[in-house]
């Protein structure tokens, strides 16, 4: 039997060429398979094979996609492959939107059955869910394994041109498009059991399952401002000069806390930004612009506010997954609680 011919993407990380300091790479193609290539070839068998991968990072793909899409979709082209997957990003956000955009634009322009994977919080999963097949996976890079053996069975399908099940058959993020297929068991009789589950506390899965919203009771006004400690806490990704806690761009697995004590002002030379979501030209000529510890000091010499607390929490939000944020939330308001901190500013981008 004639192997199925799969071509792969992944961005500059996953190739082995290097992190953000690589991520301007320009789109290139290889030979088989390469890094996570290798996983999902050696779950393919003798079913098919990765014929080539096709490599770009992370930050030239969103800062030009229009020429990666054609640069890649010229060399995806030559390959006239079975199945195109990209991927998995897990939740690295620029690296989920490029693996959906380029899906996408294969599927259009070269006919071609797509797949990808990634975290569901991942934005790129959102964007694309509707327009392509998208294999749910976990958080980080910790679930490789299982994502390949969760996409290589659909990969292998979409390949043969074979009928796609519910997503719940197959393992795809629910798109939108409503399959019907027929039950072991009739709805009242899976109600009842759902139901008994439930009420002796054991593990359940409901059929319908409902959106959960976060709903935040606003605490009380500070009473009187001018004898505050205010705190500063920021997604900005605001750092010492040289990120000394290895704070991710993307992704952050991990926060950093730093002395503000007798600093007035954020120079270009003391602190810098982490962050990989947003331009960072202007913040690291001036990171007051994100954590405005210059204006702060202002109004405590003025009187306005009590004291700027001497410690900032800093981290990245873009691709954050929210169990993380909640954790870092967690204890940083603790610690501030602890500390008698009144009130806390929080900066973004």
């Amino acid at each position: 039997m004639t192997k199925l011919k799969a071509v792969h993407y992944i961005n500059q990380f996953f190739a082995g060429i290097g992190g953000e300091e690589t991520a301007d790479y320009l789109p290139e193609i290889r030979e088989g398979a390469v890094g996570p290539g290798l996983a999902f070839q050696q779950a393919f068998g003798d079913a098919a094979e990765i014929t080539a991968t096709v490599i770009c990072g992370d930050t030239y793909f969103n800062e030009h996609p229009e020429d990666a899409q054609n640069q890649i979709v010229q060399m995806i082209a030559t390959q006239q492959p079975d199945i195109f997957i990209a991927g998995p990003a897990f939740n690295a956000g620029r690296y989920g939107v490029a693996c959906g955009m380029i899906c996408d634009t294969v599927r259009q322009r070269l006919g071609i059955p797509v797949l990808t994977g990634m975290y569901e919080e991942n934005p790129g999963a959102d964007m694309f869910k509707t327009k392509v097949y998208i294999t749910p996976t976990k958080n980080n890079a910790a679930g490789m394994r299982k994502a390949v053996q969760t996409m290589m069975p659909l990969a292998l399908k979409l390949a043969r041109q074979e009928s796609i099940g519910a997503s719940c058959e197959d393992g795809y993020m629910p798109n939108g498009v409503r399959v019907n297929f027929f039950e072991k068991e009739r709805g009242s009789k899976r109600a009842v059991a759902m139901l008994v589950k439930k009420l002796a506390g054991k593990a359940f899965t409901t059929e319908y399952p409902m959106p959960v919203f976060d709903r935040v009771d606003p605490s009380p006004a500070v009473q009187d401002i001018t004898k505050a400690k205010i705190a500063l806490v920021t997604s900005g990704g605001i750092v010492p000069k040289g990120n000394p806690d290895h704070i991710e761009a993307s992704s952050a697995s991990r926060y950093g806390e730093y002395n503000l004590a007798g600093v007035r002002d954020l120079t270009a030379d003391t602190y810098e930004t982490a962050h990989g979501g947003y331009d960072p030209t202007y913040v690291n000529e001036d990171a007051d612009r994100v954590l405005p510890v210059d204006v702060l000091r202002d109004l405590e010499a003025e009187g306005k506010i009590g004291s700027l607390y001497h410690t900032f929490y800093t981290t990245t939000g873009n691709g954050t997954a929210v169990a993380s944020a909640k954790q870092f939330a967690a204890e940083i308001g603790r610690k501030l609680k602890n500390a008698g901190v009144d009130a806390v500013i929080l900066t973004s981008t």
